[in-house]
């Protein structure tokens, strides 16, 4: 019996025990998802992607993008995986076809709300997890949000003049002698 008490409590003492996040690897996700994000505090990689394409009136007073209609996604490494946490902010006509996309691809939804009730047009907003390989993950997240109008575009490699010595924009920051350096940026088309 006592044997069994200590097993008991071990088995207990494992299961919990916080799994903590690693430092993971990030640069397949970008390609996979078709935009780039910051690495932010504690190894998260967030993506916002706010409804700049949407013009959203409540009550006569229109909405800002990065206010009520900003949406982002955050993975975080978890030992070998990913977990991927999502707030989307979703058309009427585009909650259907995107939520059974997501599911398909692997992604749990969990919840559906409205914050602005008088708004036009209507926005819903969606709250979706997913956990395993991250560019699965991405992979599924870019199949979903391609069924909305969510911005979301590839990553095209451009050319920026940037300064060498200021490491600004060179056309605006910079006295021309310092414009003579280019430097190789990602920015989405």
């Amino acid at each position: 019996m006592p044997d069994l008490c200590v097993s008991v409590m071990l088995l207990a003492a494992a299961l919990a025990t916080p799994s903590f996040a690693v430092d993971y690897d990030w640069n397949q996700v970008p390609s996979a998802l078709g935009k780039p994000g910051p690495i932010q505090p504690g190894g998260v990689y967030k993506i916002g992607l706010p409804r700049t394409d949407l013009n959203v009136t409540l009550d006569g007073v229109a909405g800002q993008p990065g206010l009520a209609l900003g949406g982002w996604l955050a993975f975080e490494g978890m030992r070998s995986q990913a977990m991927v946490m999502v707030d989307l902010v979703l058309t009427e006509d585009e909650v259907n076809p995107v939520m059974k996309k997501l599911q398909d691809g692997g992604i749990d939804i969990t919840a559906l709300y409205n914050h602005l009730l008088r708004a036009a047009p209507m926005t819903l907003y969606t709250h979706v997890h997913g956990q395993g390989d991250p560019v699965k993950l991405a992979t599924a997240l870019r199949d979903g949000l391609a069924l909305s109008k969510t911005p979301i575009r590839p990553l095209l490699p451009v050319d920026i003049p940037r300064c060498a010595v200021h490491g600004d924009d060179a056309q605006r920051h910079c006295p021309p002698r310092c414009r003579r350096s280019r430097r190789r940026w990602w920015a989405s088309s």
